[in-house]
């Protein structure tokens, strides 16, 4: 299978970039937010959101860790945030790619039993082929793509990052 890379590292760090600034517009009013990120790749994108997000804004930043099982994301989900830690404020829920939307989905299900100011979802990669009626309010590409082709996003260790298309 070969890779087609669909967006560079710096590429990549435009779009943190920009999503900071659209959610700095959005929750512009509020003093703390959360950022919660899907286990593993949507919580390392979140963490660079994050990031982001506080050297343009006075807004507090607190991160969340959503453990979701994607094989079966019926099973319970898991924060590093308890209820009371999130409860009452601004909420962005990051993945690093929407494909059909069920992990998303699951995940939104799970926060939306505890009363939150406003709830927004991010991702790098819309891939525009939900099963479900979901949608990414924060988006860094909107990408069609075949059901057979396969969207990648890295984030290396040593602070690359890319995304391909296989």
């Amino acid at each position: 299978m070969s890779k087609n890379i669909i967006l560079t590292h710096q590429e990549i760090e435009h779009k943190i970039r920009r999503i900071a600034y659209q959610i700095y517009e959005t929750f512009v009013d509020e003093e703390e937010i959360v950022i919660a990120g899907i286990a593993s790749n949507g919580y390392i994108f979140a963490k660079k959101i994050a990031t982001a997000l506080e050297a343009i804004s006075p807004i507090k930043v607190s991160i969340c860790k959503v453990q979701i099982n994607k094989q079966n994301p019926q099973l319970p989900i898991e924060t590093s945030l308890t209820q009371q830690e999130y409860a009452n404020k601004g909420l962005i829920l990051v993945d690093d790619v929407l494909n059909s939307g069920t992990t998303l989905i699951y995940a939104v299900r799970h926060f939306i039993d505890v009363p939150l100011k406003k709830f927004k979802t991010a991702v790098l990669v819309d891939r525009n082929h939900k099963k479900y009626p979901v949608k990414a309010d924060f988006k860094g590409i909107s990408l069609s793509t075949s059901l057979l082709e396969h969207v990648q996003v890295v984030f290396d260790e040593d602070g690359s990052s890319h995304a391909y298309l296989s």
